[in-house]
């Protein structure tokens, strides 16, 4: 009697549990929407999921095509007076989001609203924190957004673990809570995807890939460009440094003492003494490791707030 209880107590409460809500930055995708807004509509009033709806300081007609939904069940529009950035959109979004699961996606059109049910139903069955939506060969077009993606993906790899390959992929679901505590440290610009991410995977939480169709844009132009990809690679410094400082910190040490004595052996092998460039070199190697062993004092001071 007492399991029969209990299991129809979790039938109850799994819907709530394990509830989703959407979210869909929007940014003078006037032209795109109406391709794509109706299904992503029907879909979460057919599973009772909420629609959150950002608009990033449109200048086009985007905020006339958002706001006929405004006073729909489930569904929340918020407005941006000034456009924030990609990464300011989702954060918005995010900061409203009451449900156990979060899923991101672009207003471009590019995402099939088909991946979101099996994205999230993998999501529950793995117990996953995050899940990427990995995009395989699909969206790469442009031989130089292709080429920019490898140098971004194999640098971070350099300073941090790296157990996915589409890094910067828009279509994310994360699980409410930690989302919520990591999106604060990210930025308001594109490089949001990349860091967030890079976030979960720093704290150890379940980071896996789940793959996904994309379609060819219809209309409207990418607002990535070359400066897009500088900061991101600044911001993956950034996150490195915040987590695991000793990572930079520690090679460009060994390296600067190195050098010192490679550079100074032959000296003392003469009979000249000591290299002042050399004793430079090691100096400069040792306070390298210092200050990285302050910064990671620092860091873990930081992941103790960031925890709480």
């Amino acid at each position: 009697m007492l399991n029969r209880r209990s299991n129809l107590l979790m039938k109850i409460i799994s819907p709530a549990i394990n509830s989703l809500t959407i979210i869909v930055p929007v940014y003078n995708e006037a032209d795109s929407l109406p391709d794509f807004l109706p299904e992503l509509f029907a879909l979460c009033q057919e599973k009772q999921w909420h629609l959150i709806l950002v608009d990033d300081g449109s200048s086009d007609d985007s905020v006339q095509i958002i706001t006929k939904y405004k006073y729909q069940p489930n569904v929340t529009i918020i407005h941006h007076k000034i456009n924030r950035g990609y990464g300011g959109a989702l954060k918005s979004g995010i900061a409203c989001s009451t449900t156990s699961h979060i899923l991101t996606m672009d207003g471009d059109g590019q995402h099939c609203i088909s991946d979101i049910e099996p994205m999230f139903n993998f999501a529950i069955e793995k117990e996953a924190d995050l899940v990427v939506g990995n995009r395989g060969r699909q969206g790469i077009k442009n031989p130089y957004r292709n080429f920019g993606k490898w140098i971004i993906r194999n640098f971070t790899k350099i300073l941090m673990p790296l157990p996915i390959h589409d890094l910067n992929s828009g279509f994310k679901l994360y699980r409410t809570e930690p989302a919520h505590r990591y999106s604060s440290i990210c930025p308001n610009s594109m490089a949001f995807s990349d860091v967030i991410t890079l976030t979960f995977i720093s704290q150890k939480d379940l980071v896996l890939e789940y793959p996904i169709t994309i379609l060819r844009r219809k209309k409207g132009k990418s607002t990535i460009r070359l400066a897009t990809a500088f900061d991101t690679v600044m911001e993956i410094i950034n996150i490195a440094l915040m987590f695991n400082p000793l990572r930079v910190f520690l090679p460009i040490s060994l390296i600067c003492i190195l050098v010192g004595i490679a550079w100074g052996i032959p000296f003392l092998l003469l009979g000249h003494g000591v290299s002042i460039g050399s004793m430079l070199a090691i100096v400069i190697g040792l306070l390298f490791f210092a200050l990285g062993l302050i910064a990671s004092q620092l860091a873990a001071i930081r992941m103790g707030l960031l925890n709480r």
